[in-house]
């Protein structure tokens, strides 16, 4: 029975544990390009025993960035830096993934620790939005442009050269951020897309510009390496995105060569209250990977290894997501591996401090 510390072969890649550094933004790159806090965030974490490291979103435009400070792959000068860490965290045994992301609406945002709200288009730091339809975020903020299509065929071509970078950078592992209420989820919901044309109304329309952006994805990943895509399960709100639409586009992701389907919710509603406790998500992840026949990874609250490792041997889904529980503990997988009695290999620099 598999657990929290088997290894997990997709395609060519093996992951020696189940445990993934779920992407966190940082806000902290200037003009997009990463520096010695992604190096040292990322990397303490690949030293600290997780299988999967992945970036922040790191945004395949300038203006596809969630705030000024985020990180960024959309020209060649932002690879030599994101090169040295994926060096860095392949020495160290763990496998480096980028999330490729757009914000769409929720563009061009302050820093958390300054606000955290949207700069308007005129003022410094910030630009214009863009979405699927002119439907703003919340009443605080900006209503986005809406896209046409030759927009759309220009954000699918901004993907499609990031991953020409991502690969060149080392990244062995690509996940699209569909989820949270940035471009790709925006596209999928019938709250934020009121568009009549073929990018709107039915779910097969609604879908069209995610299944592009993979089919664009595709045409320059490898084919050997793992191309995953995170979603919203659901939105928790009435009329909205749900777990069955969750299914379903998952159903046609792996008819289309998608790997693997990372479950998150909510996030393209404001205001929306979710009922959070540990494991909240969970069901999604798991209704996914035995609905659609698609391996699956569990996020949310995910605090302890009894609990992580309970997601694993139940089936309930193939990896584990960890955010802040990593943040405060960037050697969670070398500790979880010694309260559920299992064997990890240490770095020879801590063996020393070994249990």
């Amino acid at each position: 029975m598999p657990h929290l510390f088997s290894p997990l072969k997709i395609k060519s890649i093996e992951l020696r544990n189940r445990i993934v550094v779920s992407p966190m933004c940082q806000y902290s790159s200037t003009d997009g390009f990463a520096n010695n806090w992604h190096l040292v965030h990322l990397g303490s974490r690949a030293i600290g025993g997780a299988g999967l490291i992945i970036t922040e979103a790191t945004a395949v435009s300038p203006e596809g960035r969630i705030s000024y400070a985020d990180l960024g792959i959309w020209k060649d000068e932002h690879i030599a830096k994101l090169k040295e860490i994926t060096n860095f965290i392949e020495k160290q045994g763990a496998v480096a993934g980028i999330q490729l992301a757009h914000a769409g609406r929720k563009a061009s945002h302050s820093q958390p620790w300054t606000g955290g709200a949207q700069i308007p288009a005129e003022h410094e730091n910030g630009w214009q939005t863009l979405g699927p339809s002119p439907v703003a975020f919340s009443a605080s903020e900006q209503p986005p442009v809406e896209l046409d299509k030759r927009e759309i065929a220009r954000i699918i071509d901004d993907f499609k050269s990031a991953t020409v970078r991502a690969l060149a950078a080392g990244f062995k592992v690509i996940e699209l951020h569909g989820a949270h209420g940035y471009l790709l989820n925006a596209f999928l919901s019938p709250l934020s897309n009121l568009r009549t044309d073929e990018y709107g109304g039915s779910f097969e329309n609604r879908i069209r510009f995610v299944l592009e952006t993979v089919e664009a994805v595709q045409e320059v990943w490898p084919e050997e390496y793992p191309l995953f895509v995170r979603i919203s399960a659901s939105e928790w709100t009435e009329g909205g995105w749900t777990i069955d639409d969750s299914v379903a586009l998952a159903k046609i992701l792996k008819e289309k060569g998608v790997d693997f389907i990372d479950c998150s919710s909510g996030g393209n509603v404001s205001g929306v209250r979710i009922p959070l406790k540990p494991g909240y998500q969970v069901e999604f992840a798991q209704a996914v990977k035995e609905q659609a026949g698609i391996p699956t990874g569990a996020v949310g609250l995910i605090t302890t290894p009894e609990q992580a490792d309970a997601i694993i041997t139940t089936g309930q889904a193939d990896l584990v997501f960890l955010a802040r529980e990593l943040l405060r503990d960037p050697h969670f997988p070398l500790r979880a591996a010694h309260q559920l009695g299992q064997e990890i290999k240490w770095p020879l620099q801590y063996e020393r401090a070994k249990w």
